[in-house]
């Protein structure tokens, strides 16, 4: 028994000292890799303005595009931006396909199951819009009717009724829609809803810089009530990938870009109120 407990206390110490080992040899592979390559790849959405968007020439533009190229800037590396529909950057397991996503990521327990929050850098409201012809006058209007929403987002998390969002203002559940429409992104919810009150939803939901650009280019939407809730948005690194040296490095260009108001002019920017003001999203609620 005394020699077999001593194998067996041999092979937990073996084992614990290559896990020590392997995660040695981990930590910080990833910063490490884009130095290497003077590379910082980028994920965010491709149709999403005013955060992100392809212009007239094939370019990246909007506000999340632009904090990218920042911190890829003051990273000292290129940017690099790819475009993955937004539930597979949620889900996690990116096996260094791409090494951060700057798309307005808001952190909720169970993203955190996947994925890690190094620094929340502006925080924005979500509201509902329907069709300026709709009926729907408030939010209770909307109970039991067919609501759009982008797939594997809060706003459908907050829908279904079970949006966990952490260190987040408190909110009430408004709305309870009787179909829910999640589709890949915010611009085909608008899309559908200037078609007309009902036709193919009768309303959606998303930040409230979205709709108010789509208001300005001209679709026949409006505003539907107060704001449904408030959230922070963050960058996102993959859990599955580890690396406390990339987060640390993302926080700390973070934090100096909301020191120097790099980020507030940015916000200043992208972000116009109905009136034509300007908002700066980056000061918390």
């Amino acid at each position: 028994m005394n020699i077999k407990f001593g194998l067996k206390k041999a092979t937990i110490v073996l084992t614990a000292a290559l896990l020590s080992v392997n995660m040695s040899a981990k930590a910080g592979a990833v910063y490490d890799y884009i130095k290497a390559n003077n590379e910082l790849m980028i994920a965010t959405d491709a149709n999403w303005a005013p955060f992100s968007y392809i212009d007239d020439d094939g370019v990246m533009q909007g506000f999340d595009v632009e904090v990218g190229r920042e911190i890829a800037k003051r990273m000292g590396v290129e940017a690099r931006f790819i475009t993955p529909d937004w539930d597979v950057i949620t889900a996690g397991n990116w096996n260094m396909r791409w090494d951060v996503s700057v798309g307005s990521m808001t952190p909720t327990a169970s993203r955190s199951e996947v994925l890690n929050f190094p620094a929340t850098y502006y925080y924005t409201p979500a509201s509902f819009a329907v069709h300026t012809d709709s009926p729907v006058t408030t939010l209770a209007g909307l109970n039991g009717k067919n609501v759009c929403t982008t797939a594997a987002s809060t706003w459908e998390m907050y829908l279904q009724g079970n949006l966990d969002m952490l260190d987040a203002p408190a909110f009430t559940y408004d709305v309870t829609p009787g179909t829910i429409t999640s589709l890949k992104d915010g611009s085909m919810c608008a899309d559908d809803t200037r078609l007309g009150a009902g036709v193919r939803n009768d309303g959606f939901i998303d930040s409230v810089p979205m709709i108010q650009g789509a208001i300005e280019a001209g679709y026949p939407i409006r505003f539907l009530g107060d704001p449904a809730f408030h959230e922070p948005l963050s960058l996102a690194t993959d859990l599955g990938n580890d690396d406390p040296e990339l987060d640390a490095e993302l926080a700390r260009i973070i934090a100096e870009m909301q020191s120097d108001y790099s980020l507030s002019l940015l916000s200043i920017q992208h972000f116009k109120n109905a009136d034509g003001s300007s908002e700066d999203y980056t000061v918390a609620y």
